[in-house]
């Protein structure tokens, strides 16, 4: 049984959140040791050579003191680095793009109600068994679309099955070609007339004629839901040329009055 589904979309978008700190080093240098004075009072000129011996041993111990400061210094030029590394985080929304949604595909109408107008047709009445029943329906528009050719009559609109009965056995059928014209010398069975008017419910089949009992199941639970009594005749408009068209191809429009 086919069955008519819809699918409904739903984008996710996933958010992120980074916070980063970022650490402090103060350094502290230490106070230069007191430099030893290099200039005590002035002694007599009479003695310089101990003065000059005694200046050197202070100057040798006061260098090493500023080492530590120049060790501790370098430490706070590593830390900014980590700060420029969280800079790139914000550009993370873009994604955001992927969030478009998906096109929706419309299905073919199943149950619309719809108004058909009468048209003028040409028509030759069938009967045909189940087993057989495309042929024979394919045997009826060759035989209506020979008559209009050698009349050089064009059609109207698209070939038609009007089903008049059926039974577990087989249909009796009108097979009608809408013209603007009338043709002449009819063949037996054939005859000149409108077709069905009225309001109906549409339904939409594709595929070959043998799957239609699928289309037609649906349709029968469909007006089983809605409660809805159909009457006992039904058209198929064929939108595709069922000549021409390869039989799993066919696209036919089915016509259901109701009562």
């Amino acid at each position: 049984m086919m069955r008519f589904r819809r699918l409904a979309l739903a984008a996710l978008i996933p958010a992120a959140a980074l916070s980063l700190g970022l650490p402090e080093v103060l350094a502290q240098t230490p106070s230069p040791a007191p430099a030893a004075s290099a200039s005590p009072s002035p002694a007599p000129s009479a003695s310089p050579a101990p003065a000059a011996s005694a200046s050197p041993a202070p100057s040798a111990t006061a260098s090493p003191a500023p080492s530590p400061a120049a060790s501790a210094s370098p430490a706070p030029t590593t830390s900014p680095s980590p700060a420029a590394s969280a800079s790139p985080s914000p550009t993370a929304p873009p994604p955001a793009a992927a969030a478009t949604p998906a096109p929706v595909q419309t299905a073919d109408p199943f149950g619309l109600e719809t108004t058909l107008e009468a048209k003028k047709v040409v028509m030759v009445k069938g009967t045909a068994n189940w087993d057989s029943a495309f042929d024979t329906l394919i045997d009826a528009f060759k035989a209506l679309n020979t008559l209009l050719d050698k009349q050089s009559i064009k059609h109207a609109g698209n070939a038609m099955i009007v089903y008049t009965s059926t039974d577990d056995t087989g249909f009796t059928f009108l097979a009608e070609i809408p013209v603007e014209q009338d043709p002449k010398n009819l063949a037996k069975d054939m005859s000149i007339g409108k077709s069905p008017e009225g309001k109906v419910l549409k339904f939409v089949h594709r595929g070959s004629y043998d799957n239609m009992d699928n289309t037609y199941e649906a349709i029968t639970n469909h007006l089983d839901d809605k409660r809805l009594e159909a009457k006992d005749t039904f058209i198929e408009e064929y939108l595709t040329d069922p000549l021409k068209t390869a039989e799993d191809k066919l696209v036919i429009n089915v016509f259901v009055p109701l009562k």
